[in-house]
């Protein structure tokens, strides 16, 4: 089988535009195809990306496809990738239009979808006032009334770091109690702690005003941080064969530190293949991710590995 590109990147977010972006200034043919549906689209803006701070994330991103756009040996595909197969040396990836695509090394930044609790309220507020992550977006809820809404077993440690940010309070949601060692460092960190279960949001969304508990009782919070479930927004890792690996939150892509998954020839990186997820750590694993599908792709290099 003829195959017409060296690297196919399915996936064209911080991962995979960084991805891209190493094989292209290697003079590699990469194709990028990308469905426009990132991880990030329901937040206004990205923080504590290095040069980037404060910059919409469609803004960065359309930026780098447009700085990528100027190298020769690239090509873009709009469009989801709903199949992937190996064919001796080379991987097939067929489109939703029925188009297929190869290539002799794959790159997988498909990222992650979002579960939330199934708490009213809680979906329209997403990136907004209901939040994940407080080294994103902390900052900007400074000094409000935060709370921590305990939906895993490391809810407790989120709480904890909160309290720079704000006054916090930790929900337990009569599920995640606090061990006699955390409720002390809790304490310590002055962390309000409410074990009756969280029922509702109140307040014109997407801003927030209060939470309604199970126990009849409203309690006045400005901003809500919760750690969703996540899982895999692409099949194909799977359909490939790749290892998986459990992680707090969901499963992820198990990979080497050239993020190479366990089947050879195939990479991933970003969201889908990181247990720590922002920004700064999607576009890191896809520059690592590029250039290791670099690597792989030069016989006297390869051999070492």
């Amino acid at each position: 089988m003829h195959t017409q590109h060296d690297v196919i990147v399915v996936g064209g977010s911080f991962a995979g535009l960084s991805a891209a972006m190493q094989l292209a200034r290697a003079r590699r043919k990469v194709l990028v195809i990308d469905a426009g549906l990132p991880r990030n689209r329901f937040t206004s803006h990205a923080h504590g990306f290095f040069g980037q701070d404060g910059k919409p994330p469609a803004e960065i991103i359309r930026e780098a496809a447009s700085q990528l756009a100027a190298y020769p040996t690239v090509q873009w595909v709009k469009g989801e990738a709903l199949t992937a197969r190996r064919h001796e040396n080379t991987f097939c990836v067929t489109l939703s239009d029925g188009q297929t695509e190869s290539a002799s090394r794959l790159i997988l930044a498909t990222g992650v979808r979002d579960e939330l609790p199934a708490i009213p309220g809680l979906q329209e507020r997403w990136g907004a006032t209901v939040l994940h992550c407080p080294y994103c977006h902390g900052y900007e809820v400074q000094d409000r009334r935060l709370g921590v809404l305990a939906n895993h077993p490391l809810s407790a440690h989120q709480a904890l770091l909160i309290p720079d940010w704000g006054p916090t309070t930790y929900f337990t949601q009569d599920t995640f109690e606090p061990d006699a060692e955390q409720l002390a460092h809790l304490a310590a960190r002055n962390v309000r702690i409410e074990r009756s279960p969280v029922i509702e949001l109140l307040g014109p969304a997407p801003q927030l005003e209060a939470l309604r508990l199970a126990d009849g009782r409203v309690v006045a919070i400005d901003a809500l941080f919760v750690a969703p479930r996540t899982h895999m927004s692409s099949p194909l890792a799977e359909q490939l064969g790749c290892a998986f690996d459990e992680a707090p939150l969901g499963p992820v892509i198990r990979v080497d530190d050239w993020k190479q998954t366990t089947v050879e020839g195939v990479y991933a990186a970003g969201d889908a293949s990181n247990m720590m997820t922002n920004a700064t750590f999607a576009s890191a694993a896809g520059v690592a991710a590029g250039v290791g599908a670099h690597h792989s792709l030069v016989p006297a290099l390869a051999q070492r590995k």
